[in-house]
């Protein structure tokens, strides 16, 4: 048995705590100790005014919120399984699609992709009593997946989390704020996050939105038309938007939300007065409420003399009045008669123009358009409820993103976000995707599942290449993956705790077959991969040899990995490997004469 201690490949998603842990010892070097918050020297360190009383607290507290902090500190062992069957243009795409659990799923994507996604909008279930929340199980790993969610052998069947449930709200917020908090570790700094909601628990989501995101970091509360005729069966109120919650990363770090110019727009532009800079259009010079020193006489041309309107004030003091207009920045009509209004050029206005926060169906598109629309790319078949229309997240797209920027949908449905991103892309952007989805089942009875959709993933990667064939340009593929259990052999629960023989057993076991029995090596390539933060578009390739390693690239990093049972110092000097380089290899499968020879020399990691 080998004595020489050497690096472990991760066999888990990062430690969410242990990374908090690391970033208050870098602030407050003090108030960490023996690797532990060191909470009485905190509390010594603020003052009586800092520190809230008791159960006074402003917030929102729920019935399994312990759960969520549970569900984060919880590291994932599964890993992601590449189906290049299910993809497309696999060699050329950077596009993710990713099936599984979306929990498990943002914690195996911490490693590589945080800080580096520009644009996340998820459309989560809106607990209306007929969507399922996804019962999250803290105590064990993805190896329970399926038995966990309830899944059957080839997809995942919810019970709805009706209004009788006691705990009704409780395990929607259960649910949603580990996945919130662990996409806000995803963000860039100047990254923005929409989510799409109703009125059933938009107050619940901008209280958790406001504690993971901070309040300061609220942009906007977005209202979407998204139905443009009333429904009379209705007693009350025919409902006929949705809401779109808005949060920025950092609020500082985010110079502005702007829509692209149009025709349209630019359109309101004219120039009556042939002024020599060009288009101008006017807006209004008074302003409230009023403001005294901004209350003066004006002139007009026609010899006419004008105040503001009753409570109200010129937008400028009367000094700045005297120089607007001797540089003709002053319109009174073509008559010169009218108040006056001040002229805004073309040429000076910024390049975009700043959203509203309404936005109407002949804008962004409505729900009954999306739902024809989706019909009519699936031939005429109706195989998914209430999608999103593209127009609707090309907006959000739009103003929070640049042409080379990463977007992120961690409930992906039947795939918009995919499809706007694409859209997008064909006039000449280069923007990638990361889509998430459960693999949900479908009902028997549905026309989905009579033309051969088994579960919700199944229609959004059908739907993205439909897209893909009629859009034509740009990056109109995706690499699919699969969310499994971890290839690393996990440990037994020993019931009887005297029973020293069986844990002798599995140590054994553990030391000399680290991987579960007829593991695939591609698919622990992808797993190492994963754990060790390589990007899910990484190069990789198996070279022949003695030892058959499969050799990872990414930028500027490289890892070669082999499954030989025994290796020398001669074939590890043919890899040739570069003081950068990293070489993975079953533990035992070099000796500890080798491993103190290239240990100074080598960067080596065992399975």
């Amino acid at each position: 048995m080998s004595k020489t201690k050497v690096p472990k490949v991760a066999r888990t998603s990062e430690d969410i705590d242990d990374q908090n842990l690391q970033k208050l010892r870098t602030a407050f070097p003090n108030f960490v100790k023996d690797n532990k918050v060191d909470f009485d020297a905190l509390k010594a360190f603020m003052n009586k005014d800092g520190i809230l009383a008791g159960e006074e607290k402003y917030g929102l507290s729920w019935a399994g919120k312990s759960n969520a902090f549970k569900a984060i500190k919880t590291p994932a062992t599964g890993t992601l399984v590449p189906q290049p069957k299910e993809s497309k243009n696999w060699d050329e795409t950077e596009n993710i699609f990713i099936e599984g659990d979306n929990l498990e799923v943002l914690k195996l994507l911490q490693k590589h992709y945080r800080e580096k996604i520009k644009m996340i909008y998820i459309d989560p279930p809106y607990n209306t009593g007929k969507d399922f929340v996804y019962k999250d199980n803290f105590t064990q790993g993805v190896s329970d997946y399926y038995e966990q969610t309830g899944q059957t052998k080839d997809s995942i069947k919810m019970t709805a989390n009706t209004e009788k449930n006691g705990r009704y709200h409780s395990d929607w917020l259960t649910m949603m704020y580990p996945r919130l908090f662990l996409a806000k570790n995803l963000l860039k700094e100047d990254g923005v996050i929409f989510v799409s909601i109703d009125d059933h628990e938009v107050a619940n989501l901008r209280l958790i939105m406001d504690e993971i995101f901070g309040e300061e970091n609220f942009v906007a509360s977005v209202i979407w038309e998204r139905a443009y005729s009333p429904i009379n069966l209705k007693k009350y109120f025919s409902e006929n938007h949705d809401y779109v919650l808005t949060y920025a990363k950092s609020l500082n770090s985010i110079p502005s939300l702007n829509l692209s110019r149009n025709e349209e727009s630019d359109s309101r532009y004219t120039n009556p007065d042939d002024d020599v800079r060009g288009p101008w259009k006017s807006t209004d010079f008074s302003v409230g409420p009023r403001v005294n020193d901004n209350v003066y006489e004006i002139k007009t041309p026609s010899g006419r003399i004008v105040l503001p309107p009753t409570g109200r004030s010129w937008i400028v003091s009367e000094d700045k009045y005297k120089v607007l207009n001797k540089d003709n920045r002053i319109w009174f009509g073509p008559d010169g008669n009218s108040v006056p209004s001040k002229k805004s050029f073309l040429s000076e206005v910024k390049g975009g123009i700043t959203p509203m926060t309404l936005w109407k169906y002949s804008e962004v598109g409505h729900s009954q358009d999306a739902t024809k629309k989706l019909k009519e790319l699936f031939d005429e078949k109706s195989v998914f409820e209430y999608p999103k229309p593209v127009g609707l997240i090309e907006r959000m797209i739009e103003i929070s993103t640049s042409e080379k920027d990463v977007v992120l949908d961690f409930f992906a449905g039947s795939g918009t976000t995919a499809h706007a991103v694409m859209d997008l892309n064909k006039d000449g952007r280069n923007m990638k995707w990361i889509c998430v989805q459960l693999p949900e089942v479908i009902e028997k009875d549905s026309e989905a599942y009579k033309v051969g959709y088994k579960t919700i993933a199944d229609i959004a990667r059908e739907r993205i290449k439909r897209a893909g064939k009629k859009i034509q340009k740009g990056d109109i593929g995706f690499k699919s993956y699969k969310l499994l259990s971890s290839n690393y052999r996990q440990w037994n629960t020993i019931t009887d705790k005297d029973d020293e023989k069986e844990i002798l057993k599995q140590s054994k076991l553990f030391l000399e077959k680290p991987l579960i029995d007829n593991f695939d090596e591609e698919s622990v390539v992808y797993e190492i991969l994963l754990k060790e933060g390589f990007d899910l578009n990484a190069k990789i390739k198996q070279e022949k040899g003695e030892l058959k390693p499969w050799v990872v690239e990414e930028e500027n990093k490289k890892v070669v990995i082999t499954f030989a049972k025994s290796i020398s110092k001669a074939q590890i000097d043919k890899l040739e490997l570069s003081e950068n380089d990293v070489l993975v290899c079953f533990d035992n499968a070099i000796n500890d004469t080798i491993k103190i020879n290239i240990i100074n020399t080598l960067n080596i990691k065992t399975i």
